[in-house]
């Protein structure tokens, strides 16, 4: 039976990025995002509901993320969810957490003095991807794995 686990986000970082290495040198970056939605009731009043998220980019693009982005900047992000489980040290209960693993991501914004966007003047940020005709979809190769996190690098 086939299954998918596929997340496409676009929203804003609620925090500077937070880069570390696992002692086997990977880079890791985590991030904070607030997606919003917005939506109208039956009586005509306008909501607002957010939704805050917690982001995981490997290697070279945990690298590129933590270089160029800074808290409230808007980001694009496509990945799969992940369900991370750990024993509660204080009170030895099982814990579980659904977070977001990236696999692809572009920086959103344009050059606002450094305001907005994934960029500042003295560093200019890659150049992001031009949107072409429409293709056929493509083959998309298998993400590679996480690393395997050991009790050390669990951030808890």
């Amino acid at each position: 039976m086939p299954s998918v686990n596929k997340v496409i986000l676009i929203g804003n970082l609620t925090r500077d990025p937070e880069l570390r290495y696992t002692p086997k040198g990977s880079a890791l970056c985590e991030i904070g995002m607030a997606v919003n939605r917005k939506y109208k009731l039956e009586s005509g009043e306008q909501r607002e509901e957010v939704t805050f998220l917690d982001i995981s980019f490997w290697g070279k693009q945990a690298e590129v993320v933590a270089k160029w982005m800074k808290k409230g900047r808007p980001l694009y992000v496509e990945g799969r969810l992940q369900m991370d489980t750990w024993d509660d040290k204080t009170t030895g209960q099982k814990r579980s957490k659904i977070k977001i693993v990236a696999e692809d991501f572009q920086f959103l914004g344009g050059d606002r003095g450094g305001e907005e966007g994934g960029h500042d003047d003295e560093h200019p940020a890659p150049a992001p991807r031009q949107a072409s005709a429409p293709q056929a979809p493509r083959q998309a190769a298998p993400a590679p794995e996480a690393p395997a996190l050991d009790d050390d690098d669990v951030p808890f």
